[in-house]
């Protein structure tokens, strides 16, 4: 797809529309072509109110990709790409900042908050990193580089010029880039020997949010470290402190009985996760099917369908480390999140389910 002509408004980057037909393949070539423009645009948005197709031209400057502001009537150019702004709601704010690590002339690294998208996202346009950004530090060419869960917190790397984008792109492509994770979750059985490598064939259905683990050739690894245990008596997570940077510890398990003799605790573990591939839920899945769901994870094992704001037990899951290479000067480079995970955040007791 060509780039738009359009600069990003407001910090949103124009819409990407493709006209039926023409030579090349795509979703549409095999499509009539209408006569004109406002007759494709009553074609690909039906339901619209004849006033809102209109305002495309106008509100939204529907351009084609030469950069040619288009009229109604102007004839369609056969599989051509179109752009335009198109109206985006405001959204109430999510209610945590992003943290600059780094920065030069073609990097930005940040951490990402709990809660905060990535990129544009369905009912996130305006409340992802990018967009805050593009418009916080009025750089409208910025571009998230690789993607972290919304709910996942830590680094994340943008691209600041279109000009050596390819280069740092390709290095995730090629896996090239080492990222550590930390995760707090519950404390694993006494017979798990770590470190482990958890590799499974991961399939996500259609409409479904659960990533589920499938018969097949593997497609994921994580390689899964035990740093230490934590083991505040009988789920008092103040008696221990949330974990330390560096801490790597491993404490003796809580096999100390409940209350009136009920079963006995498990406590909370920190565990460094190192995702091979990188596929989506990766890490959370592959906790999960150990038996070992990280805290406050609203989809594994179990689906809550949690309200997107709300922020009472955030995903004990930090993107830690990212290093790599660097393409442009051959020089190491290393980042570390300046966040840190904490069990006393997550509502629901370490040892249920959740």
């Amino acid at each position: 797809m060509p780039r738009s002509p359009l600069p990003p408004r407001e910090g949103i980057s124009a819409t990407a529309l493709r006209a039926p037909g023409g030579k090349a393949t795509h979703a549409k070539n095999h499509l009539p072509v209408p006569d004109s423009i406002g007759e494709w645009l009553e074609s690909e948005f039906p339901e619209a109110a004849p006033e809102s197709r209109r305002a495309l031209l106008t509100d939204g400057d529907l351009r084609d990709e030469a950069g040619h502001p288009v009229t109604w009537d102007d004839p369609v150019i056969p599989g051509g790409f179109y752009f335009f702004h198109r109206p985006v709601p405001p959204e109430e704010r999510i209610p945590f900042e992003v943290g600059i690590v780094f920065e030069d002339d073609d990097l930005l690294v940040v951490d990402k908050p709990h809660f905060l998208a990535s990129t544009p996202n369905g009912r996130f346009v305006r409340e992802c990193v990018v967009t805050r950004l593009r418009v916080d530090l009025d750089q409208p060419d910025l571009v998230a580089i690789h993607r972290l869960d919304r709910i996942t917190a830590g680094l994340l790397v943008l691209s600041k010029r279109p000009e050596t984008r390819g280069r740092y792109q390709r290095l995730f492509q090629d896996r090239k880039v080492h990222k550590t994770y930390r995760a707090l979750a519950s404390a694993p059985p006494a017979d798990m020997e770590f470190p482990l490598v958890r590799e499974s064939r991961l399939v996500k259905p259609v409409g479904g949010r659960q990533v589920l683990e499938v018969e097949g050739e593997p497609n994921a690894i994580s390689r899964i470290h035990l740093l230490r245990t934590i083991t505040p008596p009988h789920g008092d997570t103040d008696a221990a402190g949330p974990p330390r940077r560096g801490d790597t510890d491993v404490e003796p398990r809580d096999r100390a009985g409940g209350e009136d003799g009920a079963p006995p605790r498990r406590g909370v573990a920190e565990y460094e996760l190192e995702p091979v591939t990188g596929k989506t839920h990766q890490l959370r899945v592959h906790m999960n099917a150990l038996g070992l769901p990280i805290l406050g994870d609203p989809v594994y094992p179990v689906d809550l369908a949690p309200d997107p704001y709300d922020f009472t037990s955030p995903l004990q899951l930090l993107a830690a480390e990212i290093a790599f290479d660097d393409p442009l000067t051959g020089l190491s480079r290393r980042f570390e999140s300046g966040l840190e995970l904490d069990p006393a955040a997550v509502s629901s007791d370490p040892g249920e389910t959740r």
